[in-house]
This record gives C-alpha cells, sequence and structure tokens, in this order.
C-alpha cells in the first residue's frame, strides 16, 4: 500500500514537514519546532505558550575560567535555513548560526547547526546538533544542552518515566504561589490548593523522576482525549556526558519533557565541559526520536506506553541510523567494533580469576582510572558483560580510547592502560583483562555492597506532611521529598552507633550522613561511630580502612580510630584525625532525591598500634554544617587486616 511521500513547505516565516501522519511546523529562520499536528489535533504543543517556548535546543554557557555550573541561557536560533535532503522518502533541514569574532561576548563561541528529518511512514520525527569550536576562538564553560518540548497542558496529564514510574500529574498553575508552597529549594513545591484536589498534600518536584543514562531510554506524556501519545527516544547513549550512571531529567510538570544530553546535575562542576585556549572541539548530539502513537479507543490510552517501548527497540536496532545526511555523523560501517573478556582476581576471595559477570564495560576518551564518569567531551560507549565476563562493543566512532571497567561486587575501577585505536570496519579482540581491585589484606568486617549506590541502606518513611504517592510502597523510596529531616527525628540525642557483628546495615545505617539542624535554626556536623571486637591485634601491622562514597555535596569525611577527645573543642591542630577528604563534591544528590552521585575511593592506613585487642571504634565525622543539604553517601565500607607473612 502506498504512503504520502515526505512533502516539505517553506514560507517566509515558517517551514513544515509533512509526511500524512504529522506535520511538524518550525521557525524560519530560527528553527524552533513551533507546532505539531497529529490525530486530529492542530497542534500537541502549548499553544498558550509564546511560539519561541514550545519545542527548542538551548545551553548553558559561560566565560573561560568561571566556576559554578550556571551561566547564560540560550535558545539558540538559526540565521540561515539550509535543505539538506529532499525526496519522497525523507527531508533533511538545518539551521545554522555561525560564530565570528563580532559576537564575543554576546554568544558562545561556537558554529551550532540543528538538523530536523522526517522520514515516509514515520510516526514521528528525528533531531541532533552540530557543535564546533575552531582552536582559535575564545574558551568557554558549557554546563549544559538539551532539547525541550512544552505540551498542552489541557490535554497531557499522564506521564510515563518507566513501568514503575507513571501516573496523573498535577497542572504547571498547581506550582504557583497561589496554590502551591516552595519548600527548601525552588523545584519542590508542596500542592496547597491544586486544581485537581486528588493532587492536595503532595509534593512536585522534576527531580523525583530523573533516571540513569543505562535506564533513559523513552519517556513521555499520554493525552486520554483523543488518546495520543507524545515519547523522546533516545536509541544511544554515546553522545551523553557521564557514562551509565549519569543521571538526567526526563518529563515533568508543564508538561515537559526533555532530551538531556549534557548536564552537571548529581555530578556539580567537575561534569561542566571546560575548554582550554587553543582547543578545537566538535561533536554530534543524537539523533533522538520524537515519537507520536494514538489509539481509537480511550481503555486502551496506557497501552500507548507499550508500544512507545517496543518503537524504542526498532530505534536501537537501527542504529547508527544510516539516513542523517552529515559527515559528522558515521553510519555502521565506518565505525569499529572490539571485543574481550574481564576477569577479577582477588585472592583473598579466591586463589582463581573470578569471571566479572554483569561488569560494566566501556570505551571512553583517554584519561586517569575513573576518568569516564566526569567525561564529556567525546564520546563513550558501553556494554555489560555476560556470565564468562565475555563482552562486545559494537558501532563505535574511530578515534583513541581507554578501556574503562567497574565490577558490581568489588571497589575501584578498572582501566586499562593501552590506548586502543578504533578505525573504520576494524574488529579487535583484546582477549582477556584482568581487575586486581584494591586490596590489602583479608576483611575483617564490611558494611553495605560494593554498587556505586547507598540503596541498600536505611531509608526512612517521609514525612507524611511532605509526600509524593507514587513513591509510597516504591522500590525508589529515595525519591521521597525531605528525607534528610528524618535524621535527626531517628537519632534526636546522639548520632548513629553501628556494632558489627550486631547490626544490620538494611535497618541500622542510615542511608545518608547528614547535618543536624539545632534548636536555634542552624546546623551541625555528625559523627559516626562503627563499633567492633578485634581478637588479636598485630600492633606493628598495617590495617586498611577502605571507604567507598557514593556521592558527597560540600562536605569534609574525617576520620578517627580511636576517642577523639578534642573534637569537643575543634582544635584539629591539637587532636588532628586520622584521615580527611578535605572538602569534597557538589553532586546535590541529597537535594535532588538521588541515591549516588559521582564514585569516590579512599583507602585509608591504620596502624595496628591505634586499634586494641576487645573493643575498638571508628569515628566518622561530616564536618561542614552549614546547610541541611551537605553530607555524604556511603556505598561501602571494609576494614582488611594486615596481609598474612605468606602472601606475595
Amino acid at each position: 500500500m502506498s504512503t504520502p511521500r515526505v512533502q516539505l513547505h517553506i514560507e517566509d516565516q515558517h517551514v513544515v514537514m509533512d509526511n500524512g501522519i504529522l506535520q511538524v511546523t518550525l521557525s524560519n529562520p530560527g528553527g524552533i519546532v513551533t507546532g505539531i499536528q497529529f490525530n486530529g489535533m492542530d497542534n500537541l504543543l502549548e499553544v498558550l505558550d509564546e511560539e519561541s517556548n514550545r519545542g527548542f535546543w538551548d545551553l548553558v554557557w559561560s566565560e573561560a575560567g568561571s566556576t559554578g555550573t550556571t551561566g547564560t541561557f540560550d535558545v539558540f536560533e538559526g540565521t540561515a535555513l539550509r535543505v539538506i535532503e529532499e525526496n519522497e522518502e525523507q527531508v533533511e533541514i538545518s539551521f545554522t548560526r555561525t560564530w565570528d569574532p563580532s559576537l564575543e561576548g554576546k554568544f558562545v563561541s561556537l558554529n551550532l547547526d540543528k538538523r530536523f528529518i522526517m522520514l515516509r511512514n514515520s510516526s514521528g520525527f528525528y533531531s541532533y546538533a552540530i557543535f564546533e569550536h575552531l582552536a582559535d576562538w575564545p574558551p568557554f564553560n558549557l554546563p549544559q544542552t538539551r532539547i525541550v518540548f512544552k505540551l498542552r497542558k489541557d490535554k497531557f496529564h499522564y506521564m510515563v518515566v518507566a513501568d514503575n514510574r507513571q501516573r496523573f500529574m498535577p497542572l504547571p498553575d498547581d506550582r504557583l504561589p497561589v496554590r502551591g508552597e516552595p519548600l527548601d529549594f525552588p523545584e519542590a513545591v508542596l500542592l496547597v490548593d491544586p486544581v485537581e484536589p486528588e493532587f492536595k498534600g503532595e509534593v512536585d518536584d522534576k527531580y523525583q523522576y530523573s533516571c540513569e543514562n543505562r535506564d533513559l531510554h523513552v519517556h513521555g506524556w499520554i493525552c486520554f482525549d483523543p488518546p495520543t501519545g507524545f515519547w523522546q527516544i533516545t536509541p544511544s547513549s554515546e553522545f551523553r556526558s557521564g557514562g551509565p550512571l549519569k543521571q538526567n531529567l526526563t518529563s515533568h510538570v508543564g508538561p515537559y519533557t526533555l532530551a538531556m544530553f549534557l548536564s552537571a546535575h548529581y555530578a556539580g562542576e567537575d561534569l561542566v565541559l571546560k575548554l582550554n585556549p587553543g582547543e578545537p572541539w566538535k561533536k554530534v548530539f543524537g539523533p533522538v526520536f520524537m515519537y507520536l502513537n494514538s489509539d481509537m479507543d480511550k481503555d486502551n490510552a496506557l497501552c500507548l506506553w507499550d508500544d512507545a517501548k517496543e518503537q524504542y527497540c526498532k530505534e536501537v536496532h537501527c542504529w547508527p541510523y544510516s539516513f542523517p545526511a552529515s559527515e559528522d555523523f558515521p553510519c555502521s560501517d565506518q565505525r569499529g567494533k572490539i571485543s574481550g573478556r574481564l576477569q577479577v582476581q582477588d585472592r583473598y576471595i579466591s586463589h582463581e580469576c573470578i569471571a566479572a559477570n554483569n561488569a560494566y564495560v566501556g570505551l571512553a576518551p583517554p584519561g586517569d582510572v575513573g576518568s569516564w564518569q566526569r567525561e564529556c567531551k567525546g564520546y563513550q560507549f558501553w556494554t555489560k558483560t555476560d556470565g564468562d565476563g565475555s563482552f562486545s562493543i559494537g558501532d563505535i566512532r574511530t578515534g583513541d580510547y581507554n578501556i574503562y571497567a567497574w565490577v558490581p561486587g568489588f571497589i575501584g575501577d578498572y582501566r586499562n592502560d593501552t590506548v586502543i585505536t578504533v578505525t573504520a570496519g576494524c574488529e579487535i579482540n583484546v582477549g582477556d583483562l584482568v581487575y586486581e581491585p584494591p586490596r590489602d589484606g583479608p576483611t575483617v568486617w564490611e558494611i553495605g555492597i560494593p554498587d556505586r549506590s547507598a540503596a541498600e541502606f536505611y531509608i526512612p518513611d517521609p514525612n507524611p506532611k511532605y509526600i509524593n504517592k507514587l513513591f509510597i510502597n516504591h522500590p525508589d523510596r529515595f525519591r521521597q521529598y525531605g528525607l534528610w529531616e528524618r535524621y535527626a527525628d531517628l537519632y534526636p540525642d546522639g548520632d548513629l552507633v553501628y556494632k558489627v557483628g550486631l547490626s544490620d546495615y538494611k535497618k541500622d545505617w542510615f542511608f545518608a550522613q547528614v547535618n543536624r539542624k539545632k534548636d536555634d535554626g542552624s546546623f551541625e556536623g555528625t559523627t559516626w561511630q562503627i563499633k567492633f571486637e578485634l581478637d588479636d591485634v598485630d600492633q606493628s601491622g598495617a590495617f586498611k580502612l577502605r571507604l567507598a562514597l557514593a556521592t558527597a555535596n560540600v562536605a569534609e569525611l574525617q576520620v578517627w580510630t580511636w576517642q577523639p577527645i578534642k573534637l569537643l573543642i575543634n582544635d584539629p591542630k591539637i587532636d588532628p584525625p586520622h584521615f580527611s577528604t578535605g572538602e569534597i563534591g557538589h553532586d546535590n544528590t541529597i537535594t535532588r532525591h538521588g541515591i549516588h552521585g559521582l564514585y569516590r575511593l579512599y583507602n585509608v592506613d591504620v596502624p595496628g598500634a591505634t586499634l586494641v585487642e576487645g573493643d575498638n571504634t571508628v569515628f566518622l565525622t561530616q564536618t561542614i554544617s552549614t546547610s541541611p543539604l551537605q553530607g555524604i553517601m556511603y556505598d561501602y565500607i571494609r576494614l582488611e587486616g594486615p596481609p598474612p607473612p605468606d602472601s606475595k
């Protein structure tokens, strides 16, 4: 059966792509999506808003040398329209903004090329962008870039981020001062007089719907009359910053749907892209797919989510796409492949190598061990190993990479020191790789699971005044608002004390070490204790304390292995800690209802002379206390004893 060909209509102020299934209208030459016509609706986008606030690419930039994660917000518009492809099967159009020295200080020094593609018989459209900075242009910082769509609030009321994260959502009006009460930060609002009474007493916060890159594939909204879905599908994470565990925003009240490419969320300034003087840079973000679907029966509207997931699988099968016309987006035969097997060698667990099953193995630009989680200039390619540790990564862009990995159940990061050069059509087998995780001696005791998350620890019920009904009896209990305040409720007279052999970290280890609010409204740091017994101590031996942190936010962790008497007068010169991290982290994970941010591992030498036979205590103090949202989350803690005399 023949289907309508793709048509392109160019007008003075607008350009329209039409394939008979949907029409997409963009401003000319700005490249702002002003209208999407589909399933009998003249426009799925918010018609009450200005055209420039409906569907757009944006970025945040700042001058080189500046600090922080903020800057100038720019909904960048093109100054020229080019038709790249126009035939019966496909239309690709380009909206460009070219930089020159006369724009210095006004715009970021980038050539920007936004592309939109419509295919025949396709229920949606694609978009990607090419960012280019030349070596002799002024350097800059780039904290964020993304695509934003704002849908009609009178139509799209049901939001889906995952199978277990979907619900009817409040209206944007409910967040306004008349109907909503701002909480500790502007993103969080208590709904006190919402338009729909069912939402009264709930907290709305866009960060409650964040998602890790490894799971951030498809999300969006459903309209029930007529049954219509609007979905943002990302078939590959190769162009996203921060690797598979990086968390990004998805959809939220507006109704908004986002495609995030670069952001500092849950990481802070470590994930701000910073170009140096004389450094050229080019990157392709996308393509991503905006998928629209429909159903004749209102009772089947929620099935549109299942169809969207199926469409995601189809898009993955077609990746890398063959239809983008830019030479900067290589097709499959212009890419390479790598394979191998990862094993773990930990002689205190097994004398033989252990298969690194379900490990994450990836290629990222050359860097230090673990640098992939802070990498934001290049491309990354990740997979999970199978049962015997084997892995295969295909469709890798040409270039130089290191192989990185991390293995659930083991601390630390793996990096292969050899730089891998991927060329078009190559198939590289690296053979067996062996990761030796940090280990000096046998385990004396351990707390938690080394998986880069604090999810296994005790997460309290929220204050009944500040709930999101979606997360009641939900696996992601940590997404409720205000859990940091529950620490003082649970420990009103003293801080957490954990007794090795008696305590259970699932019940007795609070998920975040946060500050305590005092009666005068100020805050004080907290000191947690780990009590344990030793039957025998080699006073001349060296113990090792492994502290794996799941996140940190403007925190300083100090460690003592004895009673810090002088701590009472806060005189570190008289009684310095055994170890201090110094001030670390701007992850903001506690604020943003996360359970991890950037992973950090600290290895603390503990002289045997500081321990005794019988009762011992490790004191963990978080000292910076100017805000309730400062603190750390632990991933895993282990005390290792001295290595046996016959160990190698």
